[in-house]
């Protein structure tokens, strides 16, 4: 569901871009941006609305 690509040319600027079927789409350019995008995108696995599940939730 969830993408992460991740180009890191040798001598180049490195680039990112998460996106996932949930809506989600973010970049990030440079080695700093693009470490911290990577932890955003690990964490949003667990957030994702499209993973959570309905079980154990209260109806409205």
């Amino acid at each position: 569901m969830a993408l992460l690509h991740i180009r890191a040319p040798y001598g180049a600027t490195p680039t990112a871009t998460s996106k996932c079927l949930c809506g989600r789409d973010r970049s990030a350019i440079g080695r700093r941006k693009v470490l911290a995008l990577i932890a955003d995108h690990t964490a949003h696995r667990d957030v994702c609305p499209l993973r959570t599940t309905q079980e154990g939730r209260n109806a409205a």
